[in-house]
């Protein structure tokens, strides 16, 4: 009797079918291994460099003194049991010694991690591929005056101890956080003085310095760690809306760091102040002039850069918006003939002026001028109060 023959697949057949199945089981887990590794090897360490404690090989947090020693440990000739680093290491090296041993910056690094002027290594390894540390100008990194009194804001500094006493009215207020190392907040002190002036009336103003620790962290974002940052770096600005006064309902500021952008963005989102539309010289006549109510004064500024209007004067068209109408218009040379012509109006003064086809009345004051104290010109409303400082575009 015969015996059945037994069926043998071919081990090849076997084996590719084996690993086809295993492949559709382990795709997924297998591209996620493998973007876990890209992340660790190259995302990662770009976005969070080693330290520079770590550059000198020395304990985080060390002392100036340790950071010197360490620094010299590297660069000195004269130790044969020290292997000295290539010039792009070097770069690095001195960079950390730089920053660690100036007090303001070692102490904003440590406690805040802003580490203002990190570009500069990727600057300076670019412009001098190959060439020698001696050839490199230093120091890597540009000293800021760090003389308070050499400052904007020295007048205005707040600390724990008097820190409620923003609070003392109703009024919103303003807060920015700055270092007296940062090369940001010294370039920035200018256009901090005059949004105080621009603010002066309409909210309270105060400077805080990275040095009142328990202070700043209060008013800082937080990590998951518990460390306070800044999100975008210094000069951080935070303001309380009236009648705030803790962290719970304060509002941060994340655009740009100009006059304009900054006092634009208090009025309207922090006073909730009407906007003041710019408008060209055709439709001031036909859509501001000619459909304003009759029995409105019309307020029109003239501005030279076409800046928004300042929240004193959005305060006062929200406080007279019964009895007047306010428009801004960009003065251009070019259109002075028609301006004189027309309503026998001409910059710097803004005009008053009440029913259609009036001439307007001039009064003192100037769109381009924020800051300064402006006249009496709600008189002219027939209202009687005057407008107060603060006049701005």
């Amino acid at each position: 009797m015969a015996t059945p023959s037994r069926q043998n697949f071919p081990n090849n057949q076997f084996s590719y079918a084996s690993v086809k199945s295993a492949l559709q089981v382990y795709s997924v887990p297998l591209l996620l291994l493998a973007l876990s590794i890209f992340f660790q090897l190259i995302v990662v360490p770009r976005n969070f460099p080693t330290s520079h404690y770590a550059v000198l090989g020395i304990r985080k947090y060390s002392s100036v003194e340790e950071v010197t020693q360490a620094y010299e440990k590297i660069t000195s000739k004269g130790d044969s049991s020290v292997e000295i680093p290539p010039t792009v290491d070097l770069i690095e090296v001195q960079y950390a010694f730089e920053l660690l041993t100036n007090e303001l910056w070692k102490r904003d690094y440590d406690i805040y991690n802003i580490d203002e002027q990190f570009h500069v290594i990727e600057k300076v390894k670019a412009q001098h591929t190959g060439a020698h540390i001696s050839d490199i100008d230093l120091p890597l990194i540009k000293a800021t005056a760090s003389d308070p009194e050499d400052h904007a804001w020295s007048r205005d500094v707040i600390n724990s101890q008097n820190f409620s006493s923003i609070f003392e009215d109703d009024k919103a207020s303003l807060v920015q956080i700055i270092s007296y190392g940062s090369d940001r907040c010294a370039q920035f002190s200018a256009n901090w003085k005059k949004i105080v002036n621009v603010l002066d009336g309409v909210a309270n103003t105060g400077t805080i310095e990275l040095g009142d620790v328990q202070l700043t962290a209060y008013l800082a974002e937080k990590k998951s760690s518990g460390q306070p940052f800044f999100r975008n770096g210094l000069p951080a600005l935070v303001s309380f809306p009236p009648g705030c006064k803790s962290s719970s309902c304060l509002h941060r500021y994340n655009g740009e760091l100009s006059v304009d952008a900054i006092t634009d963005w208090f009025a309207t989102s922090i006073l909730n102040l009407p906007r003041i539309l710019y408008y060209s010289k055709e439709a001031m006549v036909h859509s501001f002039l000619a459909k304003s109510k009759p029995h409105k004064v019309k307020v029109i500024f003239f501005s030279t850069s076409g800046e928004r209007a300042y929240p004193l004067i959005r305060q006062a068209a929200k406080n007279y918006w019964a009895y007047a109408t306010f428009a801004f218009a960009l003065w251009e040379e070019k259109d002075a003939s028609f301006w004189w012509n027309v309503r026998r109006v001409a910059p710097p003064w803004f005009r008053v002026g009440k029913g259609r086809g009036f001439l307007p009345s001039p009064v003192a004051g100037d769109g381009d001028r924020g800051g300064e104290k402006s006249p009496p010109f709600t008189d002219d409303f027939g209202v009687g109060g005057r407008g107060g400082g603060g006049w701005g575009r």
